[in-house]
């Protein structure tokens, strides 16, 4: 079988520390995935291209027609804004969404921007900010992908949100703060608010620097700072991205199930 052509769709530039390791979120991500796949090599399973898709207008924009899947992946900016690249990014994913044989992620601006995309309300929520390693709690669809999980620990970066769940979808997970923390669409999409790529030293960085402009106070920092050495699940969950990608979820059953 020919490896799954995925296209990283870049909606901002990484901390300065972690762009200069990885080279931007191609890198972390190609990183993410080469650990899910481990021991196999990445190269057998996924052949990952990266597209810049700030600049407007932008060229960067990949070929539906010669991809499989794309990602979109987190972001600094407002996923409700509108922006010109921003509305170009909601058309390009609509776009992808009714093209025959195109799977989507979307991770954390891009689970937002993907709901966007299908009529969903996406604004910045009155609960504040969700930062470092937090506990989600599935949903019945959500523990039959995740496995033996009964909920999921990852890295978050967020305080807007969706509000509602696109028509056709399934939610995967929620918190008290937030009460869509991802969603499926069997064979189309699948979403997650939060931010399986993370390690703890590029959740480190980034508490750091927003504490030291003030956009997070010393409570939300310090907090963020405590949680982010647990344990969390982001290479479980993109184990779950490949077997998405691999077909594995392509029938399933009334999607009004949660």
């Amino acid at each position: 079988m020919a490896p799954i052509r995925l296209a990283i769709l870049e909606a901002d530039t990484p901390v300065p520390q972690a762009n200069e390791k990885y080279k931007g979120y191609l890198g972390i991500f190609t990183h993410l995935f080469r650990r899910a796949v481990d021991p196999e090599p990445l190269e057998s399973i996924l052949t990952i291209t990266g597209h810049d898709i700030v600049a407007f207008p932008s060229t960067a924009y990949p070929d539906l027609d010669s991809i499989d899947a794309v990602l979109i992946t987190g972001s600094k900016y407002n996923s409700f804004d509108n922006d010109d690249w921003i509305l170009s990014l909601v058309e390009f994913t609509r776009k992808a969404l009714i093209h025959p044989r195109v799977k989507v992620i979307g991770v954390c601006f891009g689970h937002q921007i993907v709901a966007r995309a299908m009529g969903c309300l996406v604004q910045r929520s009155d609960k504040g900010w969700e930062v470092s390693v937090t506990e989600t709690t599935l949903t019945d669809k959500g523990k039959q992908i995740f496995g033996n999980h009964q909920s999921l620990k990852i890295q978050q970066m967020h305080r807007d949100q969706v509000y509602g769940i696109p028509a056709g979808a399934q939610l995967l997970a929620s918190t008290e703060k937030c009460p869509n923390h991802g969603f499926l669409v069997p064979n189309r999409v699948i979403t997650i608010q939060g931010h399986p790529e993370f390690t703890s030293e590029i959740m480190n960085e980034i508490l750091v620097l927003r504490h030291g402009t003030g956009l997070f106070t010393d409570e939300v920092y310090e907090s963020g700072v405590q949680r982010n050495g647990d344990h969390h699940d982001g290479v479980d969950v993109t184990k779950v991205f490949i077997q998405f990608l691999q077909g594995e979820f392509d029938e399933d059953e009334d999607p009004a199930q949660k």
